[in-house]
């Protein structure tokens, strides 16, 4: 037991991972101890567990398995981190325990299964269970089923998705195992439970034996809705609510709701595969269709039957098809065929759904209109085909179809419409069916059910009951005010019959709760408001028709409940009230009406009505008042007490006082009695009459106004101002406008005809009364508050003058918001604005639209227009795009009616020609203004190819398109757009432009939506793959509408569609959505609209808060309500309680107006709440181009906090005066409140960028005044500005640099260069930059001397991005039209010269000429010498390091990763450069511009970053660099730094990775030093790995650097440059001595590391160096360290790939190709031991894109016959090594058939078996054959591309030298047929060129073709150097020649001639020898000398490893260099000389 003790000791934790069982057993026994033990589940003890759970369900051991499992599932279950182990966890069970053989083992697993799924982790199990299915193991199989199925039953469908599993049903059917086909059944029957008839089709096609098994077993399962019984952890209330229900035993009505939603949810549609039938339509079918026999239409049709059977179709183009059947159900004879027509309808709309939205508007008239036919069959066919199709789109975009049918003459249409119209409200709920389709419609069946037909009668009903029934009597009621009652009996009764598809909600829930007493609702304000029952319920009782006819004269009787209730719920009812209890009375005759007066009023008053005295009359009068005013309401006889006031002498009263008292009792009765609009017409025309008589005019007026709220505003108008007109009297006219003027704003615009006022406005404004045309006019002003912009469409056609005065009216409107109605029923619902009157409102502004004279275009567009559109000629498409737009320009306002013009257009926006592109957009866009929100149903088949348009390449197109769009967008609202999967298939399209563009728009209009379709969840994932994309501008937008997304959707449903992302996606995306929640903008409020027609006024705002806290504290509503009525309350923006809580006190307060005490109060980390909330986007960022309303409302409320009131007040005046006396006060209080004007900045800032949009130049100077003296002050306390207080100033400061006054554009310099002081100037740079792009030509200017400025003060570093870019755009306006700002540039580019030098010329690029010639004159002129350094550099340097300090904790990880990425970057321009440039520039130095320009950026970027991290430590590094390869590191000091800068290893390594391409050579150093070092310990090495490629990019980009520009730079020590070199070399062997690291470089890698080296090798300059020679030799090892050690397949193809480039490269000299190849020989020999490890596709996949780039004629005529030998030595080792199977490593290359490759190797394999002894030649003179004949067949395509290359610039030389080439080879060849189609003048340049050509070679044609190796040197140096290409392959004399033996002669040789050490500057210039074939001898000779010279010099250094191929001759060693071309004509004797020392001597 000694042991046993040892384990005893140790923690839990370590117990279980015990290798003994026992331990673990122990180990697990006290964890689940421990587990049940810790209540929080949040204790860190979890943590600690969270790697070992996997071990615990894992354990080898049974017995502790079991034990594991339950302490597993005590950990799920209470941990809070359990949900991060799932994955393994899940997995491990169904592997592990699942096949356990003991039961409760399996049981455990499951419990664990559940738990995860309980906590959240469902799709994470689900996902492990099903790989569980592919299991080989049946009893996994089971048990994961099993599982499944337990999961299901418990949890429901709505947390299992059934997709997955209903998708592996039918393969579990097929299964060998019976447990596994039982276990399956089991599962069928539990998905049954949940789904019902949905499983079906999917299991349609299974063994037929099960089928009907199942079929039996889902008859037995009960009907009653399955219920989910175990919740999630999220879920708890709905458990608590699901026990209570088990605890009543009942089923309350709450649960059903619930569930309700959870069963319908899968839909058998969702689980189909679509099928393509498009392409399997008959070929002829379009033809068939139009065939004269009905036969063969009728084949025609049964063949689309057929296909359109299948369940669900793909998506595709079916207009085609939708026509032709669309024809035959309208116009075919044959009724069979209609019918069959019609059900091919159905068929396609069943199976596209959604999709088939877009063709509805086509088909429904057709089908409509069709229902004429009597037959029963065609009849039913035609109702199953537009029921089907209305489930495919809304009843909105089709009920313009069906009200125009409506009207029909035929009774069968009438009533099928009908009929069709209650089957469609079927499908609607109250929200999809409101107020403005119902009116339409209930207005069409009240037509219907008053029909002489009585089918048609009974379908009316029948509609109108269903309408009933789904939106509820509220908001039916009012559209059957004139219904009988009779006839309301019978549509109730209607109504109760009907079953509505989505259950009995909404619409019934007014009768459930009918008989409740509704009192104790009222009293908590607005929260009931907002639920439907109680004003339903409120809408009830009697009293209300009391409540809401109350006099406004006495008070309002709030003694009953109703009118209490009305506080609630009355305000949108109250409205209709009087007209759904409309007072009807018949009219009385005069008799009864004396009756009725007699009985209530004197005697004596009846007597003296028309008594001839007017005192009588007068005291009669008086009587009459008394009377009226003591009647009780209930038996006042009105009708009878108006007509006696105007018995006779009644409305002609000529006494002015009675005359008075009478028109006061008519207002009286109209306030105090049941006023009827009978009684009313009585009066209405005496008051008339009087309303412009001067003594009584205003008693007319109140009477009116009675009337009008007795009998409503809307009727009483329209009678008052026909009235008025039909008489001739102006005074009348003018003063009845004046009236409804006021009456208007005191009743609000609900209701009101607009139409009819606007004629009679027209006919005012022709009055020749001016008077009159002035009230017209103001009343116009009324109106356009109610009605806006729209109202001034009907007024366009009037005369100018009259116009510019509405539009002066207009104007003084602007900005006013409609005053809230104080008349009317409104001013009951103190509460105000809730959903009724937001409605109305809403309408009037639609109605308004609907109002517009529109005229019918349809005839207009005929066949021939439609045609013109789509004809092949674009000029005749352009006509008709013009017509169509003259069309539309002449009609104005359109009906939707456009006939064919939509297809026709559609086809247009994928025209070629992009101008008709561009016009047909702009058609659309004009086509939306004109039909108005009509265009609605055009959505899908118009505006949706039109954001197809956004993925179009060229700029002004998207532009054009967007534009559309949000023009069509406009009149639709967004829904139709969300609606459907067409938005998500857009975004599905991989094109960068599309998607960021329509990720934008989405962005922009998101935020402003309340609520969107469900389809918005389709377009998620491919939302996601944008944020992969590879475009970063797709990624950024897809990021930036990740929120407004999340906004709509939630985040849980976002997180849930990450499941099927790959993993590594999924972890990036989940970061993003939890970085979107935080940012995650709230649903907006309804309008703030609202705030006008709600409450308004100023007296209510005192509830506003508090309304909003009662809403927030006690609402019952549904989660948007409070939003929505807080916005109402009064317009509050919803933002925090702490505001509202501010406003509440407000009131209280008294206004002070004391003015002591500070200005700025100090909001602890105010600003800094103020930046989050602007970066999360929940206020809106300062960007704008004139300030609108909404950003200074949005700043008050900012300020309100921080701001003393009165001086907030003076502020936000509207008066100039009181900003100029804030700026006073403001600059007052400076000094003395430091600290609160720094908390205040970024406000105070944003205040005075409002005031630069002022016109008043006295605030501006003020403004000024006090920004110098602020500036002055943060640059004394040191402050900087943060990024965002920048971001919203400084570019509308740098807009004042524009001012034309020069004292502003003064003060504003002054200002930007005190800026400099509070933030650094190369941040400035930007802003100001952008400055220079204004319109403002003075703005320009200025900008641009103030960037001179700043280079000036601050040197070049200030340049950003980079110098090159940013000089780039500063030389642009070298040629700007405006001469200031011509001068400006060029001043600026002078200033940078001075600083900068010459390299100005290289950064600004390519100038015109004259630009080029302006800036070299001017800079004659100010013959300045560049100055040696920037002066201010230094002040900017510890003012940038103090900025730092404040964040430099953040900013140094981000540097961090920054530099990596910015390497990155740097790679991507070097790499294309390098594309672009062909592989190695000349060896000397005139490096052509663009390589140069990216260095530059190289050296600034690190410029920059030295100004912005904290300064490395530096130490004198002199006495470490010896010349070693690299120095000891004895930098260690500088770690610490890093340490405590990067906690993880990561960001340090890319960190110092970043610094080695540092322009600073010391921080390079370093940097290599600390990287040595790592790779040094082999401990530590392994942390570079996957650092490999971006160290060696850093390496080569600072050898390119220092090849490009330490070199060049004189003012640098050289020593400097070898340390460099040395410390680079060093590391870089010390990383390719380590194997591991060496493999992980990648080929693109490699071959531009190997292209550095090379280029190194070959540097002359290098040479001239001291330790030059070292260096060389250096490179020389780590070559071939690298051809060894790296990964073989990579480095080859790197290789071929780099050789490739050199030849290619026009730039590259022969000597870069030739070490390229020497390389690949090396890599041949070592291909014997390599063969295995290296991947033969690919390198053969590189030799055959050689190939095809260097076929075999273009290589041949390469000056060196190297190439084309390296290659066959290449294959040829290949194909000795591998033999046949070589042919099998072809498969990357694509058409391996037309491969030279391919038959190349062919061809060795033939030869090797056929003639395995015979010499080479043989093969060569056959290929050369086959060559021939080859050349033949391509002598076209090989001419083609000559001529090519001639015709181009680039390349005209070296096409008319190969095309010289090829006639020489070719001399049969004819090149007739290529010149004879150019131009004259191209014929001559060929002939003239290829005669220059023949003279400059004439003679030296011998030399030409020569290989450059006299044929007398043959025998002397190499034998037979012709045919040996390796020594592999042997020499003709078949001995193996070793390069030793060549060492050994030219030891000899070089000591005969005294050689022995041969100095670096007697080397042989190369290059000018070779250029001079007039000496082949010397050139090849030297040459040889040189390879052995080489040769030698490495022998002696022992580096005998690297025997390179000796015997190639041609040849240098990889050491050779090249030395500079200047020397070399003295060198030319001398070798000589030499050379024939050496051949006298060999002799």
């Amino acid at each position: 037991m000694g042991d046993d003790s040892e384990w005893m000791k140790l923690p839990i934790d370590q117990k279980c991972e015990h290798k003994l069982w026992k331990a673990r057993l122990n180990g697990y026994e006290e964890a689940l101890k421990l587990f049940q033990k810790i209540d929080d589940e949040k204790s860190p003890e979890w943590s600690k567990y969270l790697g070992l759970i996997k071990k615990f369900v894992t354990d080898s051991n049974a017995v502790a398995q079991l034990k594991g499992l339950e302490a597993a599932l005590a950990y799920v279950e209470n941990a809070h981190v359990a949900g991060k182990t799932t994955g393994e966890v899940a997995s491990g069970v169904v592997n592990k325990v699942f096949n356990q053989p003991k039961a409760r083992a399996k049981e455990l697993g499951e419990d664990i299964c559940l738990m995860y799924i309980e906590i959240e982790k469902g799709e994470a199990v689900q996902e492990e269970l099903l790989k569980g299915l592919d299991n080989k193991n049946p009893k996994i199989i089971v048990a994961c089923i099993e599982t499944l199925r337990k999961a299901l039953s418990e949890f429901g469908s709505k947390i299992i998705s059934l997709k997955p599993i209903i998708k592996v049903l039918p393969k579990l059917f097929e299964s060998r195992e019976k447990a596994v086909r039982d276990e399956a059944k089991l599962l069928a029957v539990e998905i049954y439970r949940w789904i019902r008839d949905a499983l079906r089709p999917p299991l349609q096609n299974i063994n037929s034996v099960q089928l009907k098994e199942l079929e039996e077993e889902w008859i037995k399962v009960s009907s009653a809705a399955p219920k989910q019984t175990r919740f999630l952890r999220s879920q708890q209330e709905l458990k608590a609510k699901f026990e209570q229900q088990q605890g009543l035993g009942g089923d309350a009505d709450g649960g059903d709701d619930d569930e309700e939603e959870a069963v319908p949810q899968v839909d058998a549609y969702e689980l189909l595969e679509a099928v393509e039938i498009l392409s399997k339509l008959p070929k002829d079918f379009y033809e068939k269709i139009e065939a004269k026999k009905w036969q063969e239409r009728k084949e025609a049709l049964e063949a689309v039957e057929l296909l359109v059977k299948n369940p669900k179709l793909e998506s595709g183009d079916y207009a085609d098809l939708v026509k032709a059947l669309k024809k035959v159900v309208g116009k075919d004879t044959n009724v069979m065929l209609v019918a069959l027509a019609a059900k091919c309808l159905a068929g396609l709309a069943t199976g596209l759904r959604k999709k088939f939205g877009q063709y509805a508007g086509h088909v429904v008239p057709t089908i409509l209109e069709k229902f004429k036919e009597k037959k029963p069959q065609v009849v039913q066919a035609l109702q199953e085909a537009i029921d089907a199709i209305f489930l495919t789109t809304t009843l909105q975009n089709i009920s313009e179809d069906i009200l125009a049918v409506m009207d029909n003459k035929n009774p069968t249409i009438k009533q099928q419409t009908s009929l069709f119209i209650a089957r469609s409200f079927r499908h609607c709920t109250p929200s999809t069916l409101p107020k403005s389709l119902l009116k339409p419609f209930c207005a069409a069946l009240l037509k219907h059910i008053n029909d002489s037909a009585p089918e048609v009668r009974d379908a009316g009903f029948e509609a109108l009951g269903t309408a009933l029934k789904v939106a509820g009597e509220k908001a039916v009621n009012p559209f059957l005010a004139d219904v009988d009652k009779l006839k309301l009996d019978r549509i109730k009764e209607c109504a109760e019959k009907v079953e509505l598809v989505y259950g009995k909600k909404a619409g019934g829930a007014a009768e459930k709760k009918e008989g409740k007493p509704i009192t104790g609702k009222t009293t908590a304000l607005p929260g009931p408001a907002g639920d439907k029952e109680t004003k339903d319920a409120a809408t009830k009782p009697g009293p209300l028709k009391k409540a809401s006819a109350a006099k406004p004269g006495g008070p309002p009787k709030k003694g009953k409940p109703a009118a209490a209730a009305g506080t609630g719920g009355a305000g949108p009812k109250g409205k209709k009230g009087p007209e759904t209890k409309e007072i009807f009375e018949s009219e009385l005759s005069i008799e009864v009406c004396e009756e009725k007066a007699a009985a209530v009023l004197p005697a004596s008053c009846i007597q003296q009505l028309d008594s001839g005295n007017w005192k009588e009359r007068l005291a009669c009068m008086e009587e009459f008042q008394k009377a009226v005013e003591l009647m009780e309401r209930s038996e006042m006889p009105c009708q009878a007490l108006v007509r006696m006031l105007a018995k006779k002498p009644g409305w002609k009263e000529t006494n002015f006082q009675v005359m008075q008292m009478k028109l006061h009792i008519v207002a009286l009765i109209a306030q105090k009695g049941n006023f009827s609009k009978t009684s009313a017409q009585v009066v209405l025309d005496g008051l008339v009459d009087k309303v412009g008589d001067v003594k009584c005019g205003t008693n007319a007026k109140e009477a009116m106004t009675a009337i009008a709220e007795a009998c409503q505003l809307p009727w009483t108008a329209e009678q008052v101002v026909a009235t008025a007109f039909s008489q001739k009297n102006p005074k009348n006219q003018s003063e009845t406008l004046n009236w409804l003027s006021n009456a208007i704003k005191e009743f609000g615009f609900s209701g009101l005809n607009v139409k009819a006022f606007i004629s009679n406005v027209k006919t005012a404004l022709a009055a020749t009364n001016p008077a009159v045309r002035t009230s017209a006019i103001t009343l116009l002003g009324v109106m356009y508050l109610y009605v806006g912009p729209s109202l001034r469409m009907f007024f366009e056609d009037e005369k100018p003058a009259l116009l510019s005065q509405i539009d002066a009216e207009f104007e003084k409107m602007q900005g006013q918001t409609a005053p809230a109605p104080t008349r009317g029923i409104s001013r009951h619902s103190v509460g105000g604005g809730d959903d009724g009157e937001e409605e109305e409102q809403e309408e009037v502004g639609n109605d308004v639209v609907d109002l517009l004279p529109r005229t019918d275009i349809g005839d207009k567009i005929t066949a021939e227009l439609v045609s013109k559109i789509g004809d092949k000629n674009w000029k005749i498409r352009k006509e008709g795009l013009d017509e169509v737009t003259s069309i539309i320009n002449e009609a104005k306002f359109i009906q939707p009616n456009i006939g064919e013009l939509p297809a026709a257009l559609k086809g247009r926006l994928n025209d070629s020609n992009k101008i008709l592109v561009q016009q047909t957009l702009s058609i659309l866009q004009q086509l939306a203004t004109a039909m108005g929100p009509n265009i609605k149903q055009y959505v899908k088949n118009l505006g949706i190819p039109v954001i197809t348009v956004l993925g179009d390449s060229k700029n002004n197109v998207r532009a054009a398109a967007l534009a559309t769009v949000n023009a069509w967008a406009e009149q639709t609202g967004m829904k139709e757009w969300l609606e459907g999967e067409d938005l998500s298939e857009e975004l599905k399209k991989e094109n960068p432009f599309l998607r960021q563009e329509l990720l934008g728009w989405l962005a922009e209009k998101l935020p402003a939506l309340r609520s969107v379709p469900s389809d918005l969840l389709l377009c998620v994932p491919h939302l996601y793959s944008c944020l992969e994309d590879r475009n970063g501008d797709v990624r950024k937008k897809a990021q930036d509408a990740l929120p407004f997304f999340m906004m709509h959707l939630g985040f849980e449903k976002m997180a849930k569609a990450t499941g099927k992302l790959k993993p590594t996606s999924k972890d990036q995306v989940l970061a993003m959505l939890e970085k979107a929640k935080a940012n995650m903008p709230a649903k907006p409020a309804p309008p703030a609209k609202a705030s006008s027609r709600g409450v308004g006024g100023a007296a209510p705002a005192k509830f506003q808060p508090a309304s909003a806290f009662a809403d927030d504290l006690g609402s019952n509503t549904m989660e948007s309500k409070p939003d929505l009525k807080k916005a109402k309350a009064g317009g509050l923006s919803s933002k925090t309680k702490v505001q509202g809580k501010k406003v509440l006190s407000k009131p209280s307060l008294k206004e002070d107006d004391d003015k002591s005490g500070p200005i700025f109060i100090i909001v602890p980390n105010g600003k800094e709440q103020r930046m989050r909330e602007e970066k999360a986007l929940k206020v809106l960022k300062w960007n704008f181009t004139t300030p609108r309303d909404e950003y200074i409302e949005q700043l008050k409320t900012q300020m309100s906090t921080c701001v003393a009131k009165w001086l907030q007040d003076e502020m936000f005046h509207a008066d100039f005066q009181h900003h100029n006396k804030a700026l006073s006060v403001m600059i007052e209080h400076l000094e003395s409140e430091k600290d609160g004007v720094i908390s205040c900045l970024d406000l105070i800032l944003k205040w005075l960028t409002l005031r630069f949009f002022d016109t008043n130049t006295s605030v501006l100077m003020k403004a000024l005044e006090y920004l110098k003296l602020l500036f002055n002050l943060l640059s004394q306390e040191e402050y900087h500005l943060t990024e965002n207080e920048a971001s919203s100033f400084i570019p509308y400061l740098i807009l004042k640099v524009g001012e034309p006054k020069d004292v502003i554009r003064k003060d504003v310099r002054a200002i930007l260069n005190r800026m400099c002081l509070i933030y650094p100037a190369s941040k400035m740079f930007p802003f100001i930059m952008e400055g220079t792009k204004s319109k403002n030509s003075k703005q320009r200017a200025e900008c641009l001397e103030e960037l001179g400025c700043l280079v000036e003060s601050y040197g070049m570093n200030v340049c950003q991005p980079t110098p090159g870019k940013a000089l780039k755009e500063m030389a642009t306006h070298i040629g700007d039209r405006d001469n200031t700002v011509r001068n400006a540039a060029l001043n600026t580019i002078v200033t940078v010269y001075n600083v900068h030098g010459d390299q100005v010329f290289k950064l600004i690029g390519n100038l015109s000429e004259k630009d080029m010639s302006m800036l070299e004159e001017r800079i004659k002129r100010s013959a300045k010498r560049p100055s040696s350094a920037p002066v201010r550099q230094a002040e900017e340097k510890p003012q940038r390091a103090q900025n730092m300090s404040a964040n430099a904790s953040m900013m140094r990880k981000g540097q961090a990763e920054d530099m990596s990425s910015k390497l990155k970057i740097m790679y991507r321009t070097y790499r294309i450069q390098n594309r672009n440039m062909g592989s190695h520039p000349e060896t000397t130095h005139t490096v052509p511009r663009e390589f140069q320009l990216d260095l530059d950026e190289i050296e600034n970027d690190n410029g920059t970053v030295r100004c912005e991290m904290p300064a490395l430590v530096q130490h004198k590094l002199d006495d470490i660099f010896e010349p070693v390869l690299i120095p000891e590191p004895k930098i260690r000091a500088v770690s610490p730094h890093f340490d405590d800068m990067h906690s993880n290893t990561a960001s340090t390594i890319n960190f110092v990775i970043s610094q080695v391409a540092s322009g600073d050579i010391n921080t390079s150093i370093q940097a290599l030093t600390q990287i040595d070092e790592v790779l040094k310990q082999e401990d530590k090495a392994e942390a570079m790995s996957g650092h490999i490629d971006q160290f060696l990019i850093a390496t080569f980009m600072q050898l390119r650097l220092i090849y490009n520009t330490h070199m060049a730079d004189e003012k640098l020590d050289k020593d400097e440059i070898v340390r460099l070199y040395s410390c680079i070399i060093g590391s870089m062997i010390t990383l390719f001595q380590i194997e591991s690291l060496a493999r992980e470089a990648s080929t693109g890698v490699l071959k531009d590391l190997m292209h550095g080296l090379i280029t190194l090798m070959l540097d002359s300059r290098v040479e001239d160096l001291e330790e030059g020679e070292q260096v060389i030799r250096s490179v020389n090892l780590l070559v071939v360290k690298v051809l060894e050690k790296s990964d073989q397949t990579n480095i080859l193809s790197a290789l071929l790939v780099l050789l490739q480039d050199s030849l290619l490269a026009t730039a590259s000299s022969p000597k870069f190709s030739e070490l390229v190849m020497k390389c690949l020989w090396r890599m041949v020999r070592l291909l014997p031991e390599t063969i295995n490890s290296i991947n033969l596709d690919r390198i053969l996949l590189d030799i055959h894109i050689f190939m095809k780039v260097f076929p075999k004629e273009k290589l041949k005529q390469c000056k060196s016959e190297f190439p084309i030998r390296t290659l066959k030595t290449l294959l040829h080792t290949l194909c000795k090594l591998k033999g046949p199977k070589i042919l099998d490593h072809l498969t990357m290359i694509d058409n391996k058939n037309e491969s030279e490759l391919e038959a190349h190797l062919c061809r060795l394999m033939k030869h090797a078996m056929e003639q395995t002894g015979k010499a080479d030649k043989d093969t060569e003179k056959g290929a050369s054959r086959i060559e021939e004949k080859a050349s033949k067949a391509k002598v076209n395509d090989i001419l083609a591309e000559i001529f090519k290359k001639i015709g181009s610039k680039e390349n005209t030389k070296e096409g008319l030298a190969e095309l010289y080439e090829y006639k020489k080879k070719y001399s049969d060849a004819d090149i007739e047929p290529f010149l004879k189609n150019s131009s004259q003048f191209f014929q001559s340049y060929v002939e003239r060129g290829l005669r220059l050509i023949e003279t400059e070679r004439e003679g030296k044609g011998r030399i030409a073709t020569s290989t450059g190796i006299s044929p007398q040197m043959e025998g002397t140096c190499v034998p037979a150097s012709t045919h040996t290409v390796s020594s592999s392959i042997g020499n003709t004399n078949g001995e193996e020649v070793g390069p030793s033996v060549y060492l050994e002669r030219l030891k000899i040789l070089r000591q005969r001639c005294g050689l022995d050490n041969a100095k670096q500057e007697d080397r042989p210039p190369l290059t000018s020898l070779l250029s001079k074939p007039t000496l082949p001898t010397v050139a090849s000779s030297t040459d040889m000398l040189h390879s052995k010279l080489s040769q030698l010099r490495e022998s002696r250094e022992q580096y005998q490893h690297l025997d390179l191929d000796s015997n190639q001759t041609h040849s240098s060693g990889i050491g050779t260099t090249l030395a500079s071309p200047s020397s070399a004509a003295a060198n030319i004797d001398d070798l000589k000389k030499r050379l024939e020392r050496i051949k006298s001597s060999r002799k």
